[in-house]
């Protein structure tokens, strides 16, 4: 996909899915840039070593000085793929506005200031670049969020900025989408949900293939969309 030398950041790139992600990109010859936020995270990490991997300190995907300083820092940029986020299971009861609070900075507002620190580095180079989101089913298919409504905001709310910003940056050739995930076939979804149906879930691999067309030069057209990746489910 034409990702040889080109630079790729990945927030929440230590996850089940941003390491598949990274992994599909790294097969694919880019240089991959990856905020994390604890040293035990970054030590799990399975790609840490790699010649064509970076990580780097960034506790805070939703403070604007960090994020800004950290995408300046780069020397160059093609692609920013946000995956970090955070999952709240709470009844509206339990659905204060802390909890509100901490799903939009995790979810939204961490994408946002991603996207537009990216948006200034692909403008400090030769122009263009692709941005991936990470929405989910529940900001498609609202009814599904019920006990889970902070996140399925937060979520909506990153479905919608993928759209308007992608509108808004495609005469620069930058190119904005989002994926929106159902219930993805990890090790914590398996030990949360045992007695689901595991092979009904999309599998990491199959999604990040998925993330990676979106943010490669292979992509010469598609933008504004959020593309279901939901396996049989």
């Amino acid at each position: 996909m034409n990702y040889q030398d080109r630079h790729v950041v990945i927030t929440g790139g230590t996850g089940a899915l941003g390491s598949a992600i990274v992994g599909a990109l790294l097969a694919e010859g880019a240089i991959c840039h990856v905020p994390y936020r604890s040293e035990e995270e970054a030590a799990r990490f399975e790609h840490r070593g790699h010649g064509r991997v970076s990580l780097v300190p960034l506790a805070d995907l939703a403070d604007e000085p960090s994020v800004m300083s950290f995408y300046a820092g780069l020397a160059s940029l093609w692609a920013s793929i946000h995956v970090a986020g955070g999952f709240a299971f709470a009844p509206i009861a339990a659905s204060d506005k802390a909890l509100l609070g901490a799903q939009l900075e995790s979810n939204l507002i961490s994408a946002c200031l991603c996207s537009r620190a990216a948006v200034g580095a692909f403008r400090r180079g030769p122009g263009g670049g692709r941005i991936v989101n990470v929405a989910s089913r529940q900001a498609l298919e609202p009814r599904l969020g019920a006990n889970l409504t902070a996140y399925t905001v937060a979520k909506a709310g990153v479905a919608a900025f993928t759209a308007a910003l992608a509108e808004e940056v495609a005469p620069e050739g930058i190119l904005v989408n989002a994926i929106a995930p159902s219930i993805m076939d990890t090790a914590a979804n398996r030990k949360s949900m045992p007695k689901a149906d595991f092979e009904a879930w999309p599998k990491v691999a199959d999604v990040a293939a998925t993330v990676a067309f979106l943010a490669s030069p292979l992509n010469s057209v598609s933008r504004g969309a959020v593309v279901p990746v939901y396996g049989k489910v």
